[in-house]
């Protein structure tokens, strides 16, 4: 074979390599974000996905083409029952190990027995001892976080087993006031509109739809070979060169496709709204809403039901995409 008459980009991206199964359907979020809030609050929030449906609103963005006229956007649902602070962590710095120590961990006296489906080993006894140490050791601590539970008996999905999870607490100005914030919030449910609001622009991590052990035309998108080719069509045009001797990772070849965990940077939230406070709306392969709900412009990873974590955004924002939208009309699709 003769070399290439021209240059082409490689088909697929390696950014996301190495292409194998997530972990677990409960991603962990590596990163959160300082934010510049005199008000003391969590930094994300987790909800399922619903489905998705469309809507219709007034574009205010300034810099838009379309400005002062009706657009019409995709939205994905995703139903955000309250969450349950079951307890908290507070981190030291290590700074031999560059990185974050656990120092304490302290339960709410009260934990719900559905929690229990997920943690059976779960202990309070020690809860009040070690908030009384954690406080006077407050100048060690350099980041709080809350010990979470999703309650999915509060939401449309047939679920029981609920989801366990650390947020971090962001905003104020010292540690002690996001320490005293999580102690208030010990045993109590924590709220989607006491962490968001309409028109904020978060980022979304998710595991994608599972696809299973995939060629590589579909997994990356290589052209099929000639008619004349040998043995097959579905397969790359060479291996790699003869030195070294060994297949390098940049060739595209057979393996796992779907079921990654992805980061989705800078979706804005269009509205939170309440379903108790409106009509019923089902969605195929879900069921119907039954709390808080959120909708978010465009598409996030994975299929119905699969949880939805969200944050804060890592990355800078112009403060005009933050404004609350005028939605004129949503569409829900029959099911």
């Amino acid at each position: 074979m003769g070399a290439r008459k021209k240059s082409a980009p490689k088909r697929g991206s390696l950014a996301f390599s190495p292409r194998k199964r997530a972990r677990s359907l409960n991603p962990t979020i590596k990163y959160w974000p300082n934010i510049t809030s005199a008000e003391v609050k969590p930094l994300g929030f987790a909800g399922y996905k619903a489905g998705m449906a469309h809507i219709y609103y007034v574009e205010e963005y300034k810099y838009s083409p379309y400005v002062g006229q009706e657009v019409f956007a995709p939205v994905t649902v995703v139903e955000t029952p309250p969450l349950f602070v079951i307890g908290l962590n507070v981190y030291e710095i290590d700074f031999v190990g560059n990185r974050l120590r656990l120092f304490k961990t302290a339960f709410s006296e009260e934990i719900p027995d559905i929690v229990k489906r997920r943690i059976v080993t779960i202990s309070t006894a020690t809860g009040k001892m070690n908030l009384e140490e954690i406080e006077k050791n407050l100048d060690k601590v350099s980041v709080v976080r809350l010990l979470v539970s999703t309650q999915p008996t509060k939401a449309g999905i047939h679920k029981k087993t609920p989801e366990v999870f650390e947020i971090q607490v962001g905003g104020g100005s010292s540690v002690k006031e996001r320490f005293e914030y999580a102690v208030d919030k010990l045993g109590k449910e924590l709220d989607v509109t006491e962490v968001f609001n309409p028109g904020d622009v978060i980022d979304v991590i998710a595991v994608t739809k599972g696809k299973g052990f995939q060629g590589p035309v579909k997994r990356w998108g290589i052209k099929l070979l000639s008619h004349k080719a040998r043995k097959s069509r579905r397969k790359p045009g060479a291996l790699g060169p003869w030195k070294p001797t060994a297949t390098r990772y940049t060739v595209p070849l057979a393996g796992q496709t779907g079921f990654h965990r992805r980061t989705i940077y800078h979706i804005k939230i269009m509205d939170i709204r309440d379903s108790s406070e409106e009509e019923m709306w089902p969605f195929r392969r879900y069921g119907v809403l039954r709390s808080k709900y959120v909708l978010l412009k465009g598409s996030v990873p994975g299929p119905a039901k699969r949880l939805i974590k969200m944050r804060f955004t890592a990355r800078p924002v112009d403060a005009e995409m933050t404004k609350p939208v005028n939605i004129t009309y949503i569409y829900r699709p029959p099911h």
